[in-house]
C-alpha cells in the first residue's frame, strides 16, 4: 500500500474508533435479533401480505429471502425515469431464485438540472436529507432480509448511503440505471452556453442544443455529481462489477438488474455469505471512495456528501483526508468538465475496472475490503458481458483503449487528484482544479461582493465584469438558504476569463459537478450566516486564491479586518416559497459545510 493511504486510513480508523464501535454494537444487536418477520404478530404480517398475490404464502412462511425496494423512481427525471421497470424485474428474478420482492418505499429525486438557478435550488441539498428518511420509514416495516436502492443522481445515492448504513444489518445492493447515450458532444454545449452568455445567440438556439445534449432516459452523459455516485459505488463495492456506465432499457442492463435481485438474496442471513452492509461501508471503503474521487475528477459535491454518508457508518473523515489523498492520487480521467469526452466514451475506453486495477496494482486502494459481489475489490476489474439472458464476468480490457481519455496510473493527466484544500484567514474551502489551467491556479484580484446568483448575472451583463477580480458570493451557506448549487454562473464567468480577465469565485455555497475552467473556492467554512469571514468582505478588498500553496486569504490587514461588522442582509425573501417554509428547521441545525453539511446524521 502507498505509505500516505495507509496513513490516513489508520487515522481514520483511529479517530473513528468510538462512534464505529457504537456503530458496529447496534448492527449486532440487530443482527442477533435474527430474521425481521419472526418478529411480526399475525396481524403484522397479515398487512405486509394482504396485496402480494402469489407471493403472500412465501413471504409469510419465510420460504425464501424477502427484498425490500426502495426507489427514486419518477418520469420527470431522465436518470430515475427507467426504474419505472426495474420493480418487475427484481421480482420476477427473486421469484426464480426462491425468494421474493416487495418496493418498501419511494424517495424523492429532485433534478439540480431542472433547478439550477431557481428557488427550488434551495431544498437540493437538503433533499438528501430528506431522501435518508424516506428510506428509512419504508424500511421501518422491519420485514426485509435484504435491500436494494434505485437511485441515480445528485442528492438521491448519498441519502440512500445514509439510510442504508443505519440498516447496517440488511444486506444493500445499488442498481443503477446507466447514462443516456451520447449526444451533441459537450465541449459544443458549453461553447454554445457562453455564446448565449455573451449575448452572441438567442434562446432558441441554446435550447435546442440543450435538448439535443439531454435527449432520452438515463443519466446526463457529463462527469458531474450524478455519475460520480455511479462512480463511487463501484469503488465502495455497493455496485455489481461494471454496473455503473451500462445504457438503459438494454439486455445487458436489464441483466445486470436481475442479477442485482439473485446476489441480494445470496447475501442475506439465510445463507452462507451473509454480507451485512456494515461490514462493506468501513474505513477502508471509504477512502478506496476517495481515491476514486481524486483519480477520476470527480464532482465536488461529494466533498459534503463522503462525509456525512460516512457518518452514518460511525466513520469520521474531513476534507484534510481528502486532501492527503488527493496529494498521491493520480488524475487518470479526462471526463468532461475535466475534457471533452462523456462518461460513455470513458467507458468504452476501459472505464472504472481499468481504473481499478491500475489504481489496485498502483497500491492506491485497499483490496482486502468485502464488497456486494463478493471479498476483494479485484472483483471490479472484471466487464460484464451477456451469456444468453444471465450476466457472466469477463476479464476487463486491463488497459486504456484511448489514452486521451483514460490514463494509466504511471503516466497521469496530472500527478495529483483534482480536489485541493484551502485554507486562510478566511476559513476553509475546497476547490477543483483538474479543469483549471495551470497558469489560474494563482488568482489575486480585488473582491465583488453579491448576496445572490441574479446579482452577479445582472453586473455581467452590465459590462461590470471589464477587469481582473474575485466575486465573491455570500449567504449561500446551508444555514443562509441551503446551500444551493451556483452552477449558472458558470458562462458569466467563464466569458470574462476568456476575455483575458483574471477571475475567480469565493462562495460558501456550492459549485456542481460541472464545476470546471474558472477556479472556484467553495464550501467556505464557517459560513457567512454563523459570522464566518466572509461576511467582513468588502468590495475591493484583495483576495489572494492559491490552489498550489492551498491557501485562501483576504489582504487586509488583521487588526483591521476583525473590527468590522460581519454584513447581516435580510434573508427572509430565501424562506418562503417553492416549499422553503416547510425547511425552516432544516436551516435551523444544519451542521457546517465541513461535517457535511446535514440534519440526520
Amino acid at each position: 500500500m502507498n505509505p500516505t493511504i495507509e496513513a490516513v486510513t489508520d487515522r481514520i480508523r483511529a479517530r473513528s474508533a468510538a462512534a464505529r464501535g457504537a456503530y458496529l454494537a447496534r448492527v449486532e444487536r440487530a443482527v442477533e435479533a435474527g430474521p425481521a418477520r419472526a418478529h411480526l404478530s399475525c396481524g403484522n404480517m397479515a398487512h405486509v401480505t394482504a396485496a402480494m398475490g402469489p407471493d403472500k404464502a412465501p413471504i409469510a412462511e419465510e420460504r425464501g429471502g424477502n427484498i425490500g425496494i426502495v426507489t427514486a423512481y419518477n418520469d420527470m427525471l431522465s436518470a430515475h425515469q427507467p426504474f419505472e421497470r426495474f420493480p418487475d424485474l427484481i421480482k420476477a428474478a427473486a421469484r426464480e431464485a426462491g425468494g421474493t420482492a416487495q418496493v418498501a418505499g419511494g424517495v424523492p429525486a429532485m433534478c439540480d438540472g431542472v433547478t439550477q438557478g431557481q428557488p427550488g435550488m434551495e431544498l437540493s441539498l437538503f433533499s438528501r436529507d430528506v431522501i435518508a428518511l424516506a428510506a428509512g420509514v419504508a424500511l421501518s416495516h422491519n420485514c426485509y432480509d435484504a435491500a436494494m436502492y434505485l437511485g441515480v443522481c445528485d442528492k438521491i445515492v448519498p441519502g440512500l448511503v445514509i439510510a442504508a448504513a443505519t440498516f447496517g444489518h440488511l444486506p444493500a445492493i445499488f442498481a443503477p440505471a446507466g447514462p443516456m447515450p451520447s449526444g451533441l458532444p459537450n465541449d459544443e454545449k458549453s461553447r454554445i452556453r457562453q455564446l448565449f452568455a455573451a449575448g452572441e445567440i438567442g434562446r432558441d438556439e441554446l435550447l435546442k442544443a440543450e435538448m439535443a445534449s439531454y435527449h432520452g432516459p438515463g443519466t446526463c452523459t457529463f462527469y458531474g455529481t450524478a455519475n460520480t455516485n455511479q462512480m463511487l459505488m463501484e469503488f465502495m463495492g455497493l455496485h455489481l462489477p461494471g454496473a455503473s456506465f451500462v445504457n438503459p432499457n438494454t439486455p445487458l442492463r436489464d441483466a445486470l438488474t436481475a442479477e442485482a435481485a439473485r446476489r441480494a438474496l445470496a447475501i442475506t442471513a439465510k445463507g452462507n455469505e451473509f454480507t451485512p452492509v456494515s461490514e462493506v461501508l468501513d474505513e477502508k471503503a471509504f477512502v478506496n471512495g476517495m481515491v476514486g474521487l481524486n483519480a477520476t475528477g470527480g464532482s465536488t459535491n461529494l466533498v459534503l456528501h463522503l462525509v456525512a454518508m460516512a457518518r452514518a457508518a460511525g466513520v469520521l473523515i474531513d476534507w484534510s483526508d481528502m486532501a492527503e489523498i488527493s496529494a498521491v492520487t493520480p488524475l487518470m480521467a479526462r471526463v468532461y468538465p475535466n475534457g471533452i469526452a462523456d462518461v460513455n466514451h470513458f467507458h468504452a475506453a476501459g472505464g472504472l475496472g481499468c481504473m481499478i486495477g491500475e489504481l489496485l496494482s498502483a497500491g492506491l486502494l485497499h483490496e482486502d475490503v468485502k464488497t456486494v459481489a463478493g471479498p476483494g475489490l479485484s472483483r471490479y476489474t472484471a466487464e460484464p458481458k451477456l451469456a444468453g439472458e444471465r450476466v457472466a464476468w469477463e476479464a476487463g480490457a486491463g488497459e486504456s483503449l484511448n489514452r486521451d481519455i483514460l490514463r494509466p496510473a504511471s503516466e497521469p493527466f496530472q500527478k495529483t487528484g483534482g480536489l485541493r484544500l484551502l485554507g486562510g484567514n478566511l476559513g476553509k474551502a475546497v476547490i477543483k482544479v483538474s479543469a483549471v489551467k495551470p497558469e489560474n491556479h494563482v488568482i489575486e484580484a480585488p473582491a465583488r461582493v453579491f448576496h445572490d446568483q441574479e446579482a452577479v448575472k445582472a453586473a455581467f451583463k452590465a459590462g461590470e465584469f471589464d477587469r481582473d477580480l474575485i466575486v465573491v458570493v455570500r449567504f449561500q451557506g446551508p444555514r443562509a438558504n441551503g446551500m444551493p448549487e451556483l452552477h449558472s454562473l458558470t458562462p458569466p464567468l467563464g466569458v470574462t476569463l476568456d476575455r483575458g480577465h483574471k477571475v475567480a469565485l469565493v462562495t460558501d455555497g456550492r459549485m456542481s459537478g460541472a464545476s470546471g475552467k474558472v477556479p472556484a473556492a467553495i464550501h467556505l467554512s464557517p459560513e457567512a450566516a454563523d459570522g464566518g469571514p466572509i461576511a467582513r468582505i468588502r468590495d475591493g478588498d484583495m483576495i489572494r486564491l492559491d490552489a498550489t500553496a492551498g491557501t485562501l486569504e483576504v489582504l487586509v490587514p488583521a487588526e483591521e479586518f476583525e473590527a468590522r461588522e460581519p454584513a447581516r442582509p435580510d434573508l427572509s425573501a430565501n424562506h418562503e416559497g417553492i416549499g422553503r417554509e416547510l425547511f425552516a428547521a432544516f436551516r435551523a441545525s444544519v451542521g457546517a459545510a465541513e461535517t457535511g453539511a446535514a440534519v440526520v446524521v
